[in-house]
């Protein structure tokens, strides 16, 4: 522990800072450190060292002792070097064995005993929730991307307190039945001799500290439900049920921690005309058997425009032709994906007089025999062009 740094060097301030300067500083680095903003490689070291510094100095009873022994005044292992034992540690579960502390605790009641959880700071900064919201894109706008406004219900920072739930003018005081910690000892009576276990302190509420007078906006709760718009920059070719993370527009923080996230999902409505996978769009063409008899040149949808597209003489039904580049962005890796359009030769329900004779013609020049039943005919003429009936 040698090598630690002094905790008003660590948040840039000077010895007999006040109660608002050291909150202020701790504000400032900590947003500027935080590992979901700070990608740097040392950010999170830095994080969980301006927290420790700002731990001990926004507590008074910490501060004062760290003021008058350093850093032996807040941690009774300090000095104690490699051969230092502090009650059970030498279980650590860090150290790939068990918590003995853990197993007591579970074992003989106690909401969490001795455990890590059990040891954490309640009045350290912790970041807010995590909020989900539901984008819905029609099938255009997940193909080429859009700027959405959207609005949703958050908790917010109290504006009037600030965050800390007292009145103005008024702060927060340390419990004075558990002392800042949030836990409390409970003795007990087992086979095995007394036993002291500790639970959440029912004084504070595992807090920490005792509101004397309450914000009268939040009533002590520190934060606010109130509404937020954000700005959504949706990429090209995004999927259904996709997300995106924006960072700090969730949920509130507790003492001064930062905001939680957004996750937006997209949901995207189905296309009347196209199908969709991945990049890949697929179109059904609808051809009269002439065009695909004969072969034509006709303008095909898609979702970049009408493209002309030389259908050969013979087409048959399920075709596939394929349009370069005119499928739906690729997220990832850039560029187009392909159209896939597919023939679908539609056979005519109903036949005039001329239609009939144009098309007994057409069997009679084939070598084609009709009989007197022109349906006979007609059917030969389904099934060829894949209309045949379902039996």
């Amino acid at each position: 522990m040698a090598d630690k740094r002094d905790y008003y060097e660590v948040l840039g301030l000077s010895k007999g800072a006040t109660d608002a300067e050291i909150k202020k500083a701790y504000r400032k680095l900590s947003k500027q450190y935080h590992p979901d903003i700070n990608k740097a490689a040392d950010a999170e070291e830095k994080f969980k060292e301006i927290s420790e510094a700002y731990e001990i100095l926004s507590d008074s009873q910490k501060k004062a002792a760290y003021d008058q022994y350093g850093f032996a005044g807040v941690d009774p292992n300090y000095g104690g070097g490699a051969g230092g034992f502090g009650g059970f540690g030498g279980f650590s579960s860090s150290g790939g064995g068990f918590d003995f502390e853990d197993i007591l605790g579970s074992f003989f009641g106690g909401s969490g005993g001795f455990g890590s959880n059990a040891r954490m700071n309640p009045n350290a900064p912790r970041a807010g929730e995590d909020l989900q919201y539901t984008l819905r894109l029609s099938f255009e706008e997940a193909i080429f991307g859009v700027q959405k406004d959207i609005e949703y219900t958050r908790q917010d920072e109290c504006g009037t307190c600030h965050g800390n739930g007292a009145k103005p003018g008024t702060t927060p005081v340390t419990c004075s039945k558990c002392h800042g910690s949030g836990r409390i000892n409970i003795e007990r009576q087992t086979p095995l001799g007394r036993m002291v276990t500790q639970q959440t302190c029912d004084a504070c509420r595992g807090l920490g500290k005792e509101i004397k007078e309450k914000c009268v906006t939040c009533h002590g709760a520190g934060h606010v439900a109130k509404s937020h718009k954000v700005k959504v920059n949706v990429p090209a070719g995004v999927e259904e049920g996709q997300q995106m993370r924006l960072n700090s527009q969730g949920e509130a923080g507790a003492n001064g921690g930062p905001y939680g996230d957004l996750y937006v999902i997209f949901s995207v409505a189905a296309s009347d005309k196209f199908e969709r996978k991945g990049a890949e769009i697929y179109y059904e063409m609808p051809l009269n058997f002439a065009q695909a008899a004969l072969g034509d040149e006709i303008e095909v949808p898609t979702v970049h425009g009408e493209v002309k597209l030389r259908v050969p003489s013979g087409t048959q039904t399920g075709t596939k032709f394929r349009l370069r580049g005119k499928g739906a962005p690729r997220l990832h890796s850039g560029g187009n994906g392909d159209q896939t359009v597919i023939a679908k030769i539609i056979t005519p329900k109903h036949l005039n007089e001329e239609q009939k004779e144009a098309l007994r013609a057409f069997a009679k020049a084939s070598g084609d025999s009709i009989s007197e039943s022109d349906e006979g005919f007609f059917d030969k003429m389904k099934d060829a062009f894949g209309g045949k009936k379902k039996k």
